[in-house]
């Protein structure tokens, strides 16, 4: 390794460790506070049937565990080590063989948002994401995962795994990375010094933690958590351009789809994410400026019909209504008026020439 690249590597670690540094505790309370808290989770110490359950009881907070007939006729090995700081969460598993999911059901029933940064230090992981149209994200290829605990995945781990996982706040990730939420299923591999050196300081983190004293444990924790947010950082820098010209690609698709759709009642923000996969999230920001996805649909679909009032002069009122999806004519009109500042009957009266406004 070069001085000058050495240098370098220094400097984004004293970056690393001062970003993430807290700040200083009373100098009565530090003696008291631990800088981490240790859980150690095993099921080692129940009959061989009851293993994978208890797994799954212990990992259910978060995430769905199905237990197969094989874990538990023949046993399931697993045993995590949680290490929490005020602010993160830093998990070492080991396991058997398994599959785990997050589904848009578990999410709308917690409060878990973080992101999560996967590193598989034994065994291979296929991630699926998407609920439409699936993105695998493989780790046979040694790489870090990158995850949204606010978005649905399905993960397979088919061998016996070790697996290091930093929970990290939302606000943190998205602080440091625009639109984060285009992270989800995406890997980094070791290809650059930077993700080289994210591998390095992991792998003496992941060996060398258990016998750390608390403040020397806290920091490594945080450089690691701080160099993966970095590659993270770097790749979606990378990936800026083509990403911003696909979202515009996918928002024309988007309002075409709408339009066709737009005297279809069945037309919602469900119907939309259904037939693009995309980030419900990403959807939502799309549509930012119209004042949200469903006030961009009712307002078109308030636009068609008030050009239909003055063209259409035969049509009445309740047909139009109806004619583009609105619930009643009394909720046409409530609509109307708040869009256009008067009831329909007078924006016809009127003659008003629509495309002046």
């Amino acid at each position: 390794m070069s001085r000058g690249y050495s240098a370098a590597v220094s400097r984004l670690i004293a970056n690393q460790e001062q970003r993430y540094a807290f700040p200083a505790p009373d100098a009565g309370l530090q003696a008291s506070m631990p800088h981490v808290i240790h859980q150690h989770f095993t099921v080692a110490g129940e009959s061989r049937s009851l293993q994978a359950p208890a797994w799954g009881d212990y990992v259910g907070r978060i995430l769905d565990f199905p237990v197969s007939r094989t874990q538990r006729e023949f046993g399931f090995r697993g045993e995590i080590d949680t290490y929490v700081l005020s602010d993160m969460i830093y998990l070492d598993s080991r396991t058997d063989a398994l599959s785990q999911s997050r589904t848009n059901a578990r999410i709308s029933r917690d409060s878990v948002r973080d992101y999560v940064f996967h590193v598989a230090v034994e065994g291979i992981m296929e991630t699926a994401t998407g609920t439409v149209k699936e993105r695998k994200s493989a780790q046979f290829v040694p790489g870090i995962l990158a995850l949204d605990m606010g978005q649905s995945m399905h993960m397979v781990r088919p061998t016996w795994s070790r697996v290091l996982a930093f929970f990290l706040p939302r606000a943190m990730v998205e602080e440091e990375i625009p639109d984060a939420e285009s992270l989800h299923g995406q890997v980094v591999g070791y290809t650059t010094p930077l993700t080289r050196l994210v591998l390095d300081r992991v792998t003496s983190l992941c060996h060398g933690l258990p016998t750390m004293q608390q403040e020397e444990a806290e920091q490594s924790i945080r450089v690691c958590a701080g160099l993966i947010l970095a590659a993270f950082k770097k790749q979606s820098r990378r990936s800026a351009g083509a990403h911003a010209a696909i979202q515009t690609a996918t928002r024309n698709q988007i309002r075409d789809f709408i339009e066709i759709n737009l005297r279809d009642g069945e037309l919602t923000t469900e119907t939309i994410l259904r037939a693009f996969p995309i980030p419900r999230p990403t959807l939502y920001r799309m549509f930012e400026h119209e004042g949200g996805i469903g006030t961009y649909i009712r307002n078109r679909r308030l636009r068609e019909a008030a050009a239909e009032l003055v063209t259409a002069s035969h049509v009445s009122i309740m047909e139009i209504a109806y004619g583009w999806s609105f619930g009643s004519p009394s909720d046409f009109t409530r609509a109307f008026r708040r869009a256009y500042g008067v009831a329909p009957q007078d924006f016809r009266a009127l003659g008003v020439d629509l495309l002046r406004n």
